[in-house]
């Protein structure tokens, strides 16, 4: 199944409130997928030492094994320091449940995910639908700047990013329906 990214803010800020309401755990590991584009992997490897009153974070990516340096949006940034405030350096951020210090596993993080397209009837979701809306959002707010949506992304071609983030796709759809003979 291909996911899409969530296009609507409404649904998005409709989504945080829930999360933020019922489980702060799931709404820091949704914010840090919608504000800095990281994959669902990345997220899960991260301990409350690599945010805690940071202004960014600086990770290896694990798929592309590449160095990235990502500034925190001062949203996030807020919902981190309140997350982070009472929790030891050394735990997860996005820490499980069962076992000792253990995160959340990638199956969990994507039935968390699942689940919140169901309550919120989204079709075509899962974890990397948070990179993608963080993509398909990133590249709007830069006035189309498709090559900051590429590095920030870790794209090699801005092609693959345009299709990534599905906005050739919906171009096209809307084009589509405008055409008139």
């Amino acid at each position: 199944m291909k996911v899409e990214p969530i296009r609507d803010k409404d649904t998005i800020q409709n989504i945080l409130q829930y999360l933020k309401s019922t489980n702060k755990r799931n709404y820091i590991m949704f914010m840090i997928g919608i504000y800095t584009g990281l994959r669902i992997g990345d997220i899960l490897r991260l301990k409350i030492k690599d945010v805690k009153n940071k202004q960014g974070l600086r990770i290896k990516m694990q798929k592309v094994s590449k160095d990235i340096e990502i500034a925190f949006n001062p949203i996030l940034k807020r919902s981190l320091d309140e997350y982070c405030a009472d929790k030891d350096t050394n735990e997860f951020l996005i820490k499980s449940i069962e076992g000792y210090n253990k995160a959340i596993d990638k199956s969990q993080a994507y039935r968390i995910i699942k689940d919140i397209g169901e309550k919120f009837k989204l079709d075509n979701i899962g974890t990397h639908s948070l990179r993608k809306t963080f993509g398909y959002h990133y590249y709007y707010s830069t006035d189309k700047d498709i090559v900051a949506v590429q590095l920030a992304l870790g794209h090699r071609d801005s092609s693959t990013t345009l299709r990534y983030i599905g906005v050739l796709q919906s171009n096209i759809n809307a084009s589509i329906k405008k055409l008139k003979y």
